[in-house]
C-alpha cells in the first residue's frame, strides 16, 4: 500500500466510483475487500488511521460469543461460529485456536455449563475449534496454574479464536489494494455531494496531511463509521435521529505471569452481569472487558478508574497473583457501535447483530455487527450496495479469499508469525540494511526494520500508526512505548522525508497519547 499512489489515484480516475466507502474500520475496509473482489471500482477513505478506533481495541477473540447463547439469541451464534471458521480458512496466520477454562465454583456449574458448552459445539457444525468436555480440579489447575483454588472443584473447557485485531485489519487493507481498491487514510470527510434530485452523489475529502480538498463522485456512498455513523448521517439530513448507542469497553495488559498457562479463563457473570475474559496474548495477558455507556464518540477513549478497580478486583478473585494498579503495563478503552431500538435499553442487553440502513437520499449506513462477523456484514452490503447504485449484480467471492499474508505454516517464523507470507521479506530487511535488526527498545519486540516496512509497505504515517497498531507496542507496554518514541520518530521521518520539527513533534504528541494508556 502506498499513500501517494492512492492520492495520485484518487485525484486522476475514475471519475466517478462504482462505491466510495466512508470509514477504514473492519466493518469498511471488509466491504471495501467484498466491492473491489466483486470487479467493482472502490474507494475507501478513513478521517485517520485505519483501524485507530474500535477495530483496534477489541478482546482480540474470534468467537460466537457465549454470552449471546446465554441471552437465547441463537441465529447470531450460529452466524459467528460460522464466520468464526471462514476467518481460520482465510487467515490461518492470524486466527487460531484458543482453549478457555470455565472455573467451576459451585455444585451446579459443571454440569450447567457443561451442557451449554455442548451446545455450543452442535452449533458451530463443521466450523468447530475443538470439543469442550468437564475437567476435574487438578486438570483444571493444570491448565491454569494460577487459578484460585480455594473452592474450586473443576472446570469446563470449551475452544474459539484468538486474533491480533489490527493486524488483520492492516492486511485486510492490503487485500483490498491488491483486489483493486483505492485506500486513503488521514482524508477525512467533511460533507456529501448531491444531485439535482437531491440524492447522494460522491463526497467531500480534506487531505489531513496537506489541507487539501477534494472530491470524488460514486454511484453508492456507504458510510461504515461505526460509532461516527450519525455525524456522517447529519452531513445527509441535519435532523436525522440517532442510531447508536456508543458503550465502551476496557482492557487491562498484564505481565504473563499472572496466566502462564496456554489457556484463557472466561468467567460466566460478573458484578454486572457481563462475561469476563482473562487471555494470554502476545506474551501478555489480557482482562476484560467492561460495558459502560457513553454520551458520544471520540478517537481517543480514556478508561475510567471505576472500569479499572473493576478488572482488577474480578481477576484478584480468580487468580492467585492478584493484580495492582502498579502491576498494569497498559490499559485501553474501545467504544462499541451498538445499534439501539430504545435509547433507554442496557448497552449490556442489546443485540451485536448489524443493521443496515437507507436514507432518503441513498446513503447506506452499515452499522452494528461485532469483529466476527465483518465478512458477513460486508457481504450484505455489497449485495444491497448493487441494487441500490444500479451496479452490475455481482456474486460475492470473499468466503474462499485467502487474506493477506496467508501461511498455513506461519508459525515457522517465530516472532515474525504475524506477518505471514510477508515474514521472509521482512526478515531480510532486518538483516540487509544496517542498524534495522536492532530493537526500538529492550521490553519491546519491535525492531528498527519493522518500522521501515511499516512506512514502506503498510501507509504508517506517525508514531502512533506504528507503535500503536502496526505493532502493539503501546497496548503491551505504554512505558516501553513512550520510551521508544523517539527512535520510531527518528526512523520514521527518514522514510517520509520529513524534517527534526516533525519527528520532536511526533514523539510528543505520542509521549502525550501514551499517558493516557496507563491508569490514573
Amino acid at each position: 500500500m502506498n499513500r501517494t499512489d492512492a492520492l495520485d489515484r484518487l485525484g486522476r480516475t475514475p471519475s466517478s466510483w462504482d462505491m466510495i466507502v466512508i470509514g477504514g474500520g473492519a466493518t469498511g475496509v471488509g466491504v471495501a475487500v467484498d466491492a473491489a473482489s466483486r470487479g467493482h471500482e472502490v474507494l475507501l477513505v478513513e478521517q485517520s488511521d485505519f483501524g485507530k478506533g474500535t477495530s483496534s481495541r477489541s478482546t482480540k477473540l474470534i468467537h460466537g460469543g457465549v454470552r449471546y447463547l446465554q441471552q437465547g439469541n441463537v441465529p447470531l451464534v450460529m452466524e459467528a461460529l460460522k464466520e468464526r471458521g471462514i476467518l481460520r480458512n482465510n487467515a490461518p496466520h492470524l486466527v487460531h485456536d484458543l482453549p478457555f477454562v470455565v472455573p467451576n465454583y459451585k455444585w451446579w456449574e459443571a454440569p450447567f455449563y457443561g451442557i451449554g458448552m455442548r451446545v455450543y459445539d452442535v452449533l458451530a457444525g463443521k466450523y468447530g475449534f475443538g470439543k469442550s468436555r468437564n475437567l476435574s480440579r487438578e486438570e483444571t489447575v493444570e491448565r491454569i496454574p494460577t487459578i484460585e483454588t480455594d473452592g474450586l472443584l473443576g472446570g469446563v473447557i470449551y475452544h474459539d479464536g484468538q486474533f491480533d485485531d489490527a493486524r488483520l485489519l492492516i492486511h485486510l487493507a492490503m487485500t483490498a489494494v491488491e483486489q483493486g481498491a483505492t485506500l486513503v487514510n488521514y482524508a477525512r470527510v467533511t460533507g456529501l455531494l448531491k444531485h439535482d434530485d437531491g440524492f447522494v452523489a460522491g463526497v467531500r475529502i480534506r487531505d489531513e496531511e496537506t489541507g487539501e480538498e477534494m472530491e470524488a463522485r460514486g454511484r453508492v456512498v456507504v458510510n461504515a463509521t461505526g460509532v461516527f455513523s450519525d455525524e456522517v448521517r447529519r452531513f445527509d439530513d441535519p435532523q436525522a435521529s440517532p442510531i447508536i448507542q456508543p458503550s465502551q469497553g476496557v482492557h487491562v495488559v498484564l505481565d504473563r505471569s499472572f496466566l502462564p498457562g496456554e489457556a484463557a479463563i472466561m468467567v460466566p457473570h460478573t458484578d454486572d452481569g457481563r462475561v469476563l475474559f482473562a487471555i494470554p496474548w502476545l506474551g501478555r495477558a489480557l482482562v476484560g472487558t467492561t460495558d459502560t455507556p457513553v454520551e458520544g464518540p471520540c478517537l481517543e477513549p480514556r478508561p475510567l478508574a471505576e472500569e479499572v478497580d473493576f478488572i482488577l478486583k474480578h481477576a484478584r478473585r480468580y487468580l492467585t497473583k492478584d493484580p495492582e494498579r502498579s502491576d498494569v503495563l497498559s490499559v485501553f478503552a474501545g467504544l462499541r457501535p451498538l445499534v439501539a431500538a430504545d435509547d433507554k435499553a442496557e448497552t449490556s442487553q442489546i443485540s451485536r447483530e448489524h443493521a443496515i440502513r437507507i436514507s432518503d437520499s441513498g446513503l447506506l449506513t452499515i452499522a452494528g455487527g461485532k469483529w466476527t462477523t465483518y465478512r458477513k456484514m460486508a457481504e450484505d452490503t455489497v449485495d444491497m450496495a448493487q441494487t441500490l447504485g444500479d451496479l452490475e449484480p455481482r456474486a460475492c467471492v470473499t468466503r474462499t479469499l485467502n487474506i493477506h499474508g496467508f501461511h498455513r505454516h506461519a508459525e515457522k517464523f517465530g516472532a515474525w508469525a504475524g506477518y505471514g507470507s510477508d515474514a521472509a521479506e521482512i526478515e531480510r530487511l532486518a538483516a540487509t540494511e544496517p542498524g534495522l535488526d536492532e530493537q526500538v527498545h529492550p521490553r519491546l519486540a519491535l525492531r528498527r526494520g519493522e518500522v521501515a516496512w511499516f512506512a514502506r509497505q503498510e501507509m504508517a504515517r506517525t508514531v502512533d500508526d506504528v507503535l500503536a497498531r502496526r505493532s502493539r507496542s503501546l497496548l503491551l507496554d505504554a512505558r516501553a512505548a513512550e520510551e521508544a518514541a523517539s527512535v520510531v520518530a527518528e526512523i520514521l521521518a527518514a522514510e517520509l522525508e520529513r524534517d527534526g520539527a516533525w519527528a520532536a513533534a511526533q514523539t510528543e504528541a505520542f509521549r502525550e497519547l501514551a499517558a493516557g494508556y496507563l491508569p490514573a
